[in-house]
């Protein structure tokens, strides 16, 4: 027999659950110090929501379970939007939230999470896959395995276990459960689908953050070359496919190049999507008048299929790396055929950097793209700051830069990186964000700092709300309540956290800067003061 909490840290530790995130309170401790005993290190964050955001970047970066812990109440209820991230980010993430003891529900009871109070599973029930209240020791078994089992099946994502505190310290007797094994079936119609792809005609592959979740990058570039058809990216896409490619046309929608704009508008018979819903971020810019023709979307939730471009399509629904080595089969292409067609003749040549002071942000992207390493893995904080990056930053490698165009948390991107470089201490990890995500989630760098999760933090600064300033002003003549009145110090509040930190007013110095941050084996924060009048590529989003 053995209490419900160690019987969840033996799991954890099974699996290889090495660090878990969260915040502690009275309900969850026996749990937290079961952890400790079984050698996993729980890792004090800042905020409940710094958490979830640290728990989905382990997942990301380890592809397997990650784990945050928040106390009842506020505790659970301040883990919610990194619930809703985390299912944006199609991440297996288990939330475990604390409750007074379950013995006392009715009574009017400090931070009550049940009916009585504030009923934390309903509120988890729409940003997670399954949300439950374990009330009784003698169905934990049976939840505990229903929460994972579907933190797995089909899309992955979170999921959610409410357990009270006398339940969590109750007596069981021991048991053993393995991680899911996942088998992804193959789509039906693939026949159909290669008669699509075979007919002549125009064509492109559109392509999601879908392809980081299922890892399809290598079937993607076949693809491409098999077939000769160019490529581009939605914002949340960037980093599945390499810019040097020649069948490269950059990214699509908010922060498009131009070469993918001109090639869409030429015209096209056939779009094979890829791994993306097709939010309104993706497809700003596209019109009924430069519709496809005919659309062939891989994905694994049918739900948008055919929602935002109303044309013939054909759905392939199902793992993506799974279908589209599947249709290689159907092909019979044993080895990737070396193209030499290039795309010289889309590629718009873009005219030459005005020097400003301070430095434009495209000016700062561009250093960035000059002096990290090909290998680092970037994660795009939501803002102007990462849709400069969108367009202007070049993928060396496949898998080194991520980007959430759906939930769009602030602030989300500075967790993902600590929680990613925690799951992978050699990785390089870059997180670019900007002074209002700072604001809302900053205070993670003190994780980073207290962890030695040596990230490094590149902050564009230029006092306001950039991304709202620049819609608020265009479409509605005037903005309002998105210019800070004291612009946030980024070198002065990291240093406050213990970090190491850079103010930059001009390119040679933000070269400097990383350069340094690249050697200094510690959290780095390098701020880059930015024009604030610099107009950023988000204008074709109504």
């Amino acid at each position: 027999m053995k209490r419900i909490s160690e019987i969840l840290a033996i799991h954890f530790k099974k699996w290889g659950v090495n660090h878990i995130f969260g915040i502690p309170g009275k309900p969850v401790t026996p749990l937290i110090l079961d952890l400790h005993h079984n050698g996993i290190e729980f890792v004090l964050s800042k905020h409940e929501s710094g958490a979830g955001f640290e728990a989905a970047g382990y997942a990301l970066m380890s592809n397997q379970l990650a784990v945050v812990i928040g106390t009842s109440g506020p505790g659970a209820t301040n883990l919610l939007t990194s619930a809703g991230q985390a299912k944006a980010s199609h991440l297996p993430v288990l939330f475990i939230t604390g409750h007074p003891s379950i013995q006392d529900s009715g009574k009017a009871i400090g931070q009550d999470s049940t009916m009585f109070g504030t009923d934390v599973v309903k509120m988890f029930e729409p940003v997670t896959k399954y949300s439950a209240r374990v009330e009784r020791a003698d169905t934990f078994k049976s939840y505990f395995q229903h929460a994972i089992e579907k933190a797995y099946s089909g899309v992955k994502g979170p999921v959610h276990l409410s357990i009270a505190a006398d339940v969590l310290a109750e007596h069981i007797p021991e048991f053993e459960m393995d991680l899911p094994e996942v088998i992804y079936p193959i789509a039906p119609n693939l026949d159909q689908c290669k008669n699509l792809i075979n007919r002549p005609g125009r064509k492109v592959i559109f392509v999601g953050k879908g392809v980081h979740s299922s890892r399809a990058y290598r079937e993607v570039k076949m693809l491409a070359e098999i077939f000769d058809i160019p490529v581009m990216t939605t914002p949340g896409g960037k980093g599945a496919f390499e810019s040097n490619h020649h069948l490269s046309l950059g990214a699509y929608g908010l922060g498009g190049t131009e070469a993918s704009s001109a090639y869409v508008e030429s015209g096209l018979d056939l779009m094979i999507v890829i791994g993306t819903k097709l939010s309104d971020m993706s497809v700003a810019g596209l019109t009924p008048s430069n519709y496809p023709k005919t659309v062939i979307h891989f994905d694994m939730d049918q739900t948008f299929i055919g929602k935002t471009i109303q044309v013939e399509t054909l759905p392939i629904v199902g793992d993506i790396k799974t279908n589209l080595n599947a249709l290689f089969e159907k092909l019979n292409y044993k080895e990737i055929n070396k193209m030499t067609l290039h795309m010289d003749d889309h590629k718009l040549i873009e005219p030459p950097m005005e020097m400003k002071s301070p430095m434009s942000a495209v000016e700062a992207v561009k250093v960035m793209n000059a002096t990290l390493d090909e290998d680092t893995i970037i994660f795009g904080d939501d803002g102007s700051h990462t849709f400069y990056a969108i367009k202007h930053y070049d993928i060396k490698m496949p898998g080194t830069f991520y980007f959430d165009d759906v939930f769009g948390t602030m602030g989300h991107a500075i967790g993902y990186s600590i929680g990613a470089k925690l799951s992978n201490p050699k990785a390089k990890i870059v997180c670019l964000t900007g002074d209002g995500c700072t604001f809302m989630h900053g205070t993670e760098i003190s994780t980073a700092v207290n962890y030695e999760a040596n990230v490094i933090f590149i902050v564009f600064n230029n006092g306001k709300i950039d991304m709202v300033d620049t819609g608020m002003t265009l479409h509605l003549g005037k903005a309002v309540g998105t210019v800070y009145q004291t612009m946030l110090d980024v070198q002065k509040f990291a240093e406050s956290m213990g970090a190491l930190s850079f103010k930059c007013f001009d390119a040679e110095e933000l070269e400097n800067a990383i350069e340094h941050a690249k050697v200094a084996n510690r959290t780095v924060v390098i701020e880059a003061m930015v024009d604030p009048l610099e107009i950023p590529p988000t204008t074709k989003r109504g």
